[in-house]
């Protein structure tokens, strides 16, 4: 009888088999996509066998992690539809064969680690709807081929580093409505030709080097909802008064980027809610004119603007921040911005009037508790007012991490099973009741409001709406500021009160997310996916949930016998078996990372490119030498200039800094950090790879040796450079930085001198909230810089903090003013300008190089670097309070003394200043400043400094 048995069984398999054989046979994948796919494969490094089945069986019927596949009428083969690739941990390069696949509507490398450029033949993928190649390394221009795709609604490239213009073919993108192409290296001017896109919504390339004039012609955009063009260097440019008749606009952020002219008037846009000029060169009047009732946010801070501050800020009652910090505004403190505001919830308002000249306080001055009104650094805190403001005239930065989370759980409930990660839903109804919950990264990449948590409840029921679940079935985790700004919330979705969801509502959940199938309410913004934790329900649908058939291909498939459908199961489910079994093996064998840091988020050089870039290292292309090798100008295959440090073989040894500027440098995009190209490492060659600069370092220009001494406008231009890179390494990198070895000769110049900061090699990042969300406010670490650069405090105790870096970029200042070394002849500069500051001759000190220069600007120069290099680190300013008095004396030259002259300005004094014309007490450095040192040797022009 057990024979027979077995004999049935084999019958069995025999016939479900051939059912499954005569299915594969009328429905395989399409041969030129499958070998698409292979050469994808192959350019592609998977140190997690995330692809572990690509190569095997066909990529449609044998179900290749992350291919989606379709049928196309009247064709008998299956098409590649998605690729879905999100978060696996690739590297490698984006092969061209990817414009093979004909068919293909998403191409999806979302927060991988890919290099080189997009290949232009994604241009011949004339059905693709959505690029998500965020969060990448890849390098190199967009090319131009991308505008023929006249079907693709979202690309998104931000977070790489793709360099060169924008190009003008994309205003062929017609279905376009998302450009994210912020945090790269993007230069020119923005296209005038993007203004012909009949549905472009959002419009994002803040955190790029795009200069120029911003284009008027974007105001004839019918559909332009975000412009956010942050820290960008549209120099001598004005807005355009053509914004203010975009009527669709909701979000205009233009911070940070050397504008001029004056504030927009933006009252004629009906649903207007968010504007930040903030950080500019704006002047004039603020405008008089009633903002749209949806305004929640109105950031003008640091900027130029006098007169007083209109009554038009009043009424408005969705406003949560209005800032003016560091104007020139006068007058009264208005007293009525609140009259129209209900206060209820979490709901607040932030009204930041800090630095400005406002000398008096209305009669009746009652601000709501809710109401945060900030007047430090006015007059009106030291006149006769200044007991009834007492409260109100505390400094404080209002632009902080605001972060929150959620509710607790009910602590009565017994504890969950331990089995598949099951937690108590805080929110469910049917209390104590265990389920497992999907988590989800998402983020807000420009919302339109400045506080969150009186949205949190809106955006709990838009979301849930959305996503068709209760609302119930959401947790915000926590939720959390990030620089931009933007809002990073991590999201639970539980099971509507059952322990588990089924494996169609996971499908059905990620597909929604990860393909951008909803849209939020206007006020959050776009938004993106940074992860999607299946957590327990990976071990049961592993591959279900990452790849299969579109549901049409899946139905033709289907239409034959149970028994086929049956057949392909057990099959399937056989070959996966063998497939995680021969997974253990290959696990077992794979090679251990050299480095325990990644190093292949920039281009890695073979020696013989670098040899053939140098003519063999030619003495020649030698453009420098230091303590960790030399410096070689090199050009590559391509015709890029490059400057190529070479260690010697001593310093080799441990490859620590080495490891860190990689690491460091692959993350960070800024116009003021010079940019990392690639590496080499063989085994007995160390080599980094830094985009040439032209004019070389800052010291060099300093020597005697240089034939074109720098203006003082060029001085405070290059200074200003130095310290925008730094508030950047402070502020805006994630985590922050701190540089630990500023020093002249660290700060490069390009053609245009625009300073850029390099050597990242002694870096740290900077501290941590621990488990309670205490802030450390220092490290502790082994004292590493240069002589003459180093921060006493630092030196003395080993506490290394963001000060620390302010008292060597001091140096640098006192370096340009004086032309002197830190060190020199026994001699140390803070040391010696200190000695004729207080003597109240400072004439002597002056670089006698320096052709002229206005005394009222040298003297406020002189001033904030003899403060940056106080011995006590708490009486420095900050970065941010350096680059806001740079930009203030940068305002102040006279007309022909702009910082890229190469000739002496016309009007200016000549050098007469002594202790009469600038007495001890004139020193000058704005109330509101209070915030932080290394031997080098002079290198030739057109260099990286070596170590």
């Amino acid at each position: 009888m057990g024979n027979l048995g077995g004999i049935l069984h084999a019958v069995i398999l025999l016939l479900l088999c051939a059912g499954c054989v005569d299915v594969a046979r009328g429905q395989t994948t399409d041969p030129t996509e499958v070998n698409a796919l292979k050469a994808i494969r192959n350019s592609l490094i998977d140190p997690s066998n995330k692809l572990k089945n690509w190569g095997r069986g066909d990529p449609c019927t044998s179900l290749w992690t992350g291919i989606f596949c379709d049928k196309i009428p009247s064709d008998s083969y299956l098409h590649i539809v998605e690729i879905q690739l999100f978060k696996m941990n690739l590297s490698g390069t984006l092969a061209p064969e990817v414009g093979l696949l004909s068919q293909l509507k998403t191409l999806d490398f979302m927060w991988n680690n890919l290099t080189g450029n997009i290949p232009k033949e994604v241009g011949n993928i004339t059905m693709l709807k959505l690029i998500t190649l965020n969060g990448n390394q890849l390098s190199g221009s967009l090319p131009d081929e991308i505008g023929y795709l006249v079907n693709l609604n979202r690309l998104q490239i931000d977070e790489n580093k793709i360099s060169g213009p924008i190009p003008k073919s994309f205003a062929n993108l017609t279905s376009i409505k998302h450009f994210h192409m912020n945090n790269n290296s993007l230069s020119g001017q923005i296209p005038s030709e993007l203004s012909k896109l009949p549905s472009l919504l959002h419009l994002l390339v803040d955190n790029n080097n795009l200069s120029g004039p911003l284009p008027p012609k974007l105001a004839e955009a019918q559909s332009l909802e975000i412009l956010q063009a942050d820290n960008n260097n549209f120099s001598g440019s004005s807005i355009p008064a053509e914004y203010s008749n975009i009527r669709t606009l909701l979000k205009l952020s233009l911070r940070n980027c050397s504008l001029q002219g004056a504030v927009p008037d933006m009252s004629g846009i009906p649903k207007f809610g968010y504007l930040d000029v903030s950080w500019n060169q704006l002047k004039g009047s603020i405008p008089t004119n009633r903002l749209a009732s949806t305004i929640t946010t109105i950031d003008l801070s640091h900027n130029f603007l006098d007169g007083t501050i209109p009554p038009n800020f009043s009424g408005l009652p969705n406003l949560q921040l209005l800032s003016v910090n560091g104007n020139l505004l006068n007058g009264s403190v208005p007293p009525t911005i609140w009259s129209n505001i209900t206060f209820t919830g979490n709901r607040t308002l932030i009204l930041d009037f800090q630095n400005n000249s406002l000398d008096t306080i209305p009669a009746a001055f009652e601000p709501p508790e809710a109401v945060t009104l900030l007047l430090y650094g006015n007059p009106v805190c030291t006149t006769s007012n200044a007991a009834r403001a007492a409260n109100l005239c505390q400094p404080k930065s209002v632009i902080g991490e605001p972060s929150g989370e959620g509710r607790q759980v009910n602590t009565l409930c017994p504890p969950c099973p331990t089995d598949k990660n099951y937690e108590y839903n805080p929110a469910s109804p049917i209390p104590c009741l265990c389920a497992v919950p999907l988590g989800v990264g998402f983020r807000l990449k420009s919302p339109g409001i400045f506080d969150f948590l009186p949205y949190k409840e809106t955006f709990e029921i838009n979301l849930t709406s959305l996503l068709e679940l209760r609302v119930y079935q959401l947790y915000i985790e926590r939720f959390m500021r990030e620089t931009g700004p933007r809002l990073n919330t991590h999201l639970k979705l539980f099971p509507n009160n059952t322990p588990l969801f089924n494996t169609a509502e996971v499908v059905r959940l990620r597909q929604v997310l990860a393909g951008w199938q909803i849209t939020l309410s206007d006020v959050f913004g776009p938004y993106e996916l940074l992860n999607f934790t299946l957590g327990s329900y990976a071990d049961e649908f592993p591959t279900v949930v990452s790849s299969g058939l579109k549901r049409s291909a899946l139905a033709g498939i289907l239409v034959g016998t149970i028994v086929a459908a049956v057949a392909v199961s057990v099959v399937s489910t056989v070959f996966i078996m063998k497939k995680r079994r021969k997974h253990r093996t290959v696990s077992r064998r794979s090679l251990l990372s050299r480095f325990s840091i990644k190093v292949d988020g920039v281009k890695c050089f073979t020696f013989e490119e670098m040899a053939g870039a140098t003519s063999d290292f030619n003495i020649s292309a030698q453009v420098g030498q230091g303590g960790y090798g030399k410096v070689y100008k090199g050009t590559l295959v391509d015709g890029t200039a490059v400057a190529i440090k070479r260690a010697h073989e001593d310093s080799l040894q441990g490859s620590k800094e080495f490891c860190t500027e990689i690491e460091l440098l692959s993350r960070l995009h800024h116009r003021n950090l010079v940019s990392l190209v690639g590496y080499c490492d063989e085994e007995d060659e160390q080599m980094l790879v830094y985009e040439f600069m032209p004019n070389g370092t800052l010291r060099d220009h300093l020597s005697a040796k240089t034939e074109r001494p720098l203006t003082f406008g060029r001085r405070v231009h290059i200074a200003l450079g130095a310290a925008k890179g730094i508030l950047y390494l402070h502020t805006e990198a994630n985590p922050p930085i701190y540089h630990r070895d500023v020093k002249a000769s660290n700060i490069l110049l390009d053609s245009k001198f625009v300073a850029k900061v390099a050597d990242f090699g002694l870096s740290r990042l900077a501290p941590v909230p621990d488990v309670e969300g205490t802030l450390p406010a220092h490290i502790s670490t082994v004292v590493k810089g240069t002589p003459g650069y180093l921060d006493p405090e630092y030196f003395l105790t080993h506490k290394l903090t963001e000060r620390s870096d302010v008292y060597s970029l001091g140096v640098v200042l006192l370096e340009l003013l004086t032309g002197m070394r830190p060190i020199q002849h026994g001699k140390n500069i803070v040391r010696e300008v200190n000695m004729a500051y207080q003597s109240g001759d400072i004439s002597r000190i002056i670089d006698s190089r320096m052709p002229s220069y206005p005394p009222e600007c040298v003297t406020r120069f002189l001033s904030l670097a003899i403060k940056c290099c106080r011995d006590e680190t708490e009486a420095r300013p900050y970065m941010a309070d350096i680059v806001r008095e740079l930009e203030t004396i940068r305002g102040m030259l006279p007309e022909g003394e702009d910082a890229l002259s190469e000739t002496t300005g016309s009007g200016l004094l000549t050098k007469t200043m002594s202790s009469s014309s600038t007495p001890t007490g004139a020193l000058y450095v704005s109330s509101h400043m209070s915030g932080s040192g290394q031997v080098d040797s002079g290198i030739p022009s057109g260099t990286v400094a070596p170590r």
